[in-house]
């Protein structure tokens, strides 16, 4: 996800208290699992904001395992609530969910551009996608948001654990993608287990540091701004 950070006065108090216990109450909901069956069809969906008070969310749905690209769709709107640190998910959701009502090809997971449970709260974009669309989910983000990890051999394939500072839960896996480039933060969101986020990313890599539904959904984002009005 690429999110726009406005400066601004602090959020307002009220606003979140209010936040954090939706994310503690979707929290409670949070089931992880492996999936009921191979994938057939993987999703990659991503967000980014082409002005400060609009977003755009793309879909794409590949086969799989042979990741050929079956559709692709976006949507395009406002932003309805104002930035608030740690509460992304809320600007973003609304408009992935009417992107998600597009696809004609209902994928069986998710992969979303963004963390799952790596998240202070543990809810992560990926984990309150999966929660409001009762949808497997797992989070493949580029940047740490919490947590601890010693870093991943520098090869494609190593992986070290993401665990939480306080407490040693994991988290996440920590995964070097392409052979000497930054390591991807993967984490499971919601009716997804941490080896079937890791397995699948692992299997959607091509040769790119990113696995080929998050790569694509945020090539055709490119795509679609060109066509915005």
């Amino acid at each position: 996800m690429a999110y726009y950070r406005p400066p601004g006065p602090p959020p307002d108090p009220a606003l979140v208290r209010s936040l954090t216990q939706q994310q503690h109450d979707m929290r409670q909901r949070v089931r992880h699992e492996p999936l009921p069956h191979e994938p057939r069809l993987i999703a990659g969906c991503d967000s980014s904001f082409p002005t400060p008070d609009t977003i755009l969310s793309v879909f794409v749905v590949l086969k799989f395992p042979s990741l050929e690209l079956v559709e692709k769709v976006y949507n395009y709107g406002p932003v309805d609530m104002p930035y608030v640190p740690g509460f992304l998910s809320f600007r973003e959701a609304p408009n992935v969910i009417h992107a998600f009502a597009k696809l004609e090809h209902k994928p069986d997971v998710i992969m979303v551009d963004g963390h799952g449970i790596a998240h202070p709260r543990r809810m992560g974009i990926a984990a309150h996608l999966g929660v409001l669309l009762d949808m497997p989910t797992f989070g493949v983000a580029k940047q740490k948001l919490t947590g601890i990890f010693q870093e991943p051999g520098i090869e494609r394939g190593n992986i070290s654990e993401l665990l939480d500072a306080k407490t040693g839960e994991l988290i996440g896996e920590v995964i070097r993608s392409k052979d000497k480039v930054l390591p991807l933060f993967v984490s499971p969101g919601h009716r997804c287990d941490q080896a079937t986020a890791t397995r699948l990313t692992l299997a959607c890599l091509r040769g790119y540091k990113l696995p080929e539904p998050t790569r694509l959904a945020d090539h055709w984002a490119e795509q679609f701004k060109k066509i915005l009005p």
